[in-house]
């Protein structure tokens, strides 16, 4: 770790700059302002690799969507950064890793779009066992298709989810509502909502569900969890319905099990590919099969998934400047605090390294400073370092803490 990497940020809040991308909801905006950030800077769009490069450059805290990458080579240049916001449920837009070593904790909304999600998985559920996009593309055509076959309710019927996470289980409870038998897979041992049934493997799931709809994080576990053999797998005349990651579902063997009439119908609203904006086109094999619907990775795209999710992220932004809590940072050790009143706090990231914790509190102890609160917390690579001070003493005492072996970020708190 280089010396210019480790910095000091002690700013008055109104001096923290905060540059917001992609058209994040003016809720951010507003509950930054509320808490006396208001240096703010916004673009409707995401920025071009120069344009990123320099706005993150001089950025405290910066906020992003799904389009905006920010890679290894991109944080190394952004040398004042302490956080990163993903206004999103993922974030394998931002390499998780390299933020952690450079001691820049990285946060998420995992929870305020679930609803939006849930309800669109629901309406392409109905809208495939209905068949009405094929009803709907032949309209379009003036064609009229009126006709009961393949066509069903989607009462006394099996809905098959593939990860039972937030979304997952909240598309159990509207389905379950609906009449529908809900059976569900996940890796992790889950506590079953309603009458759900968990599965013991995801052939089993496949195997017995009229629709089958997937919700699991992008890993290397889950890329092309859905291709040819599992796709044989499910009943004849199904459905698939892809709302959580592009890299899914093998597109090749999805659209060989529609052309061939295995599926009756699909909807995804992720590809492995997606434009980079609204302005650029948009290409997939699947575009031939008018059972299909396809959406642009909208799931979560409702004013009140977008405003919830403006509030939750920046909540937890301002949280981690003004104490030092971590509590929902997706890539680093988990410390949850309330404000230092009557106290001057300093946060020290650091490798995790034999003696280091020693070295920090003799900084202080040398000089007589009484030790009001001390929190740590570790990973295999980094550890992070809290004390609450009874002093004020000047932002000198920096110095010292960032000569201290292993040193990757300090900061201190009025």
């Amino acid at each position: 770790m280089t010396d210019k990497m480790v910095k000091e940020y002690s700013l008055e809040k109104n001096r923290i700059k905060v540059v917001l991308l992609e058209g994040i909801h003016k809720s951010a905006t507003e509950f930054f302002n509320a808490n006396g950030y208001t240096n703010i800077e916004s673009f409707p769009e995401a920025l071009d690799d120069n344009r990123l490069r320099e706005k993150i450059r001089t950025a405290n805290l910066i906020g992003i969507r799904s389009r905006t990458l920010l890679t290894k080579d991109i944080l190394a240049g952004a040398p004042k950064l302490i956080a990163v916001g993903c206004f999103s449920i993922g974030t394998n837009q931002v390499d998780g890793h390299a933020a952690r070593l450079l001691g820049i904790p990285v946060f998420n909304a995992p929870f305020s779009n679930t609803r939006s999600v849930a309800e669109l998985v629901i309406a392409e559920m109905i809208l495939l066992l209905r068949n009405i996009p094929v009803k709907n593309a032949a309209a379009h055509r003036g064609k009229w298709l009126k006709s009961a076959a393949n066509c069903f309710e989607v009462r006394g019927k099996s809905l098959g989810i593939i990860g039972y996470g937030h979304i997952g289980s909240q598309v159990s409870i509207l389905a379950e509502a609906l009449g529908m038998d809900v059976y569900y897979y996940d890796i992790v041992k889950k506590l079953s909502l309603g009458k759900a049934v968990s599965c013991s493997s995801l052939d089993e799931l496949l195997s017995v569900a009229h629709v089958v709809t997937l919700h699991v994080p992008e890993t290397p576990l889950t890329r092309n969890m859905i291709c040819e053999r599992e796709l044989s797998v499910m009943r004849k005349g199904s459905c698939l319905i892809n709302a959580s990651r592009g890299s899914v579902v093998n597109i090749q063997a999805l659209s060989q099990a529609l052309r061939s009439g295995h599926l009756l119908g699909a909807a995804l609203d992720v590809f492995p590919e997606e434009p980079a904006s609204s302005n650029d086109p948009f290409t997939s094999e699947l575009q031939q099969f008018d059972n299909v619907i396809l959406s642009p990775h909208v799931g979560g795209s409702t004013m009140e998934a977008q405003e919830n999710i403006g509030t939750e992220v920046a909540e937890k932004l301002v949280k981690y400047s003004d104490t030092g809590a971590t509590i929902g940072a997706t890539n680093f050790v988990q410390i949850s605090l309330q404000p230092n009143n009557n106290a001057q706090r300093f946060l020290h990231i650091h490798r995790n390294e034999p003696g280091v914790l020693k070295e920090i509190n003799y900084v202080f102890t040398s000089k007589g400073i009484n030790i009001a609160g001390e929190y740590l917390q570790t990973d295999p690579e980094v550890g992070y370092v809290i004390i609450d001070t009874e002093s004020r003493l000047s932002p000198g005492v920096l110095d010292e803490l960032r000569a201290i072996r292993g040193t990757i970020r300090v900061r201190m708190l009025y």
